[in-house]
């Protein structure tokens, strides 16, 4: 049968990173590519207490069609969550999602027509422009450095017609990078000044290894940015639970395309999930992975000191689950991949995130998945690796 696929449908390509994965679930592949929390951060049994109280005192609305908006309580807890550093969140704020990854599809539907202009980060998370590209924009990227978007990239010319500029703030997917403070409040003053709206993608803020959050966008710019959120990196990936915070009429607008998608996120999902939230289970649970995840970055840090050639660089993020390698111009990370995985090591080229002018020479490793051990393990064949391909002398243990 040929399917008469739309223009759209047809212009659609696989993610990169799936791709990938589906080669690195062997039992012997070391992988740092997959962005996955950590299973040992799995609150299995509190999630086991919390679906027996749902089914016993809850079972019928939990088991119902719900309202599009979700589920009230649990968005009354998100608004009381972010109402702080001064910038009060009301429920009629709180849309929740299917994961973020839908709020990324709905805000696209309801912002994006074809040829918008769309400013993002330089790189930015694939996920992201996979949502976005759907709708056919222009994208714009803005220059950025280790830190994050330059705010004074941000100029009159840039900023003409944008629909909105996406960002992640806190530990980027895929850099690891954090913005800082100065210059998230230089962001949020060019969004006020301009009236230019900011997608604030926010998984990672709470995975901070000192517990040092930084102020959000949305709470110095509540008016013009969308605040992004998810449970699945505090909780658990397979709920596929997230949110959206904004001014009413864009939550409006973005219940109606809820509707058409969904109809709304499900009900035994949200009710578990405010169970366990709403006694205060992540005030004890979140910081147990921050160590870990502090542990096993460490551990990375340390392996590529120790094995990487010289004119590799990479960043020394302080929280979130990703380190990203520069190498050398002359290498291509997707053809390192290649030579990686016969080692039985796996990592993800950096060039699929970037919306323009993709560069070919970086790399995303993630190192929550992986123990110590392996880690070492990993990032030794790897630093051989690149080294056999820059031609230098064997400094290192032979590969395995």
């Amino acid at each position: 049968m040929q399917w008469p696929f739309s223009r759209r449908a047809n212009a659609l390509t696989s993610s990169a990173i799936r791709e990938i994965l589906k080669v690195t679930e062997q039992p012997d592949m070391i992988s740092f590519a997959g962005g996955l929390p950590s299973a040992a951060t799995f609150p299995v049994e509190a999630m086991q207490a919390a679906t027996q109280k749902v089914l016993s005192e809850q079972a019928e609305s939990a088991l119902q069609y719900g309202p599009s908006e979700g589920f009230g309580k649990l968005r009354e807890w998100v608004a009381t969550t972010y109402s702080r550093d001064g910038a009060e969140v009301r429920p009629s704020q709180v849309l929740l999602t299917t994961g973020s990854q839908q709020a990324l599809d709905l805000i696209a539907k309801a912002l994006i027509d074809p040829g918008s202009r769309i400013l993002v980060e330089t790189p930015t998370y694939l996920g992201a422009l996979q949502a976005f590209s759907l709708f056919e924009p222009q994208y714009v990227s803005v220059a950025s450095d280790e830190q994050g978007v330059l705010p004074e990239a941000l100029t009159a010319e840039v900023i003409a017609g944008a629909r909105f500029l996406y960002a992640l703030p806190n530990f980027q997917n895929p850099t690891g990078r954090r913005l800082p403070l100065s210059r998230r409040e230089a962001l949020a003053a060019i969004a006020r000044e301009h009236g230019l709206p900011v997608i604030e993608d926010d998984p990672y803020g709470d995975l901070d290894y000192q517990g040092e959050r930084l102020t959000s966008l949305r709470s110095l710019a509540p008016q013009q940015v969308i605040h992004l959120g998810s449970f699945s990196k505090v909780l658990a990936p397979g709920l596929r639970l997230g949110y959206v915070i904004a001014d009413e009429s864009l939550i409006a607008k973005l219940v109606q395309i809820k509707q058409a998608a969904d109809l709304h996120t499900p009900s035994f999902t949200q009710q578990v999930v405010y169970e366990i939230v709403s006694q205060g289970f992540l005030e004890e649970h979140i910081p147990e992975i921050r160590a870990l995840y502090a542990e096993r970055c460490h551990a990375m840090l340390a392996a590529l000191a120790q094995y990487m050639p010289q004119g590799v660089q990479w960043n020394r993020p302080e929280g979130g689950m990703f380190i990203w390698v520069t190498l050398p111009e002359s290498l291509d990370s997707t053809e390192l991949l290649t030579e990686a995985i016969r080692e039985r090591v796996a990592f993800v080229p950096g060039a699929p995130f970037y919306a323009t002018a993709p560069q070919s020479h970086t790399l995303r490793l993630s190192f929550v998945t992986v123990d110590p051990v392996r880690i070492d393990e990993g990032i030794r064949r790897l630093g051989r690796l690149i080294a056999n391909q820059l031609g230098g002398a064997a400094e290192h243990l032979p590969l395995v």
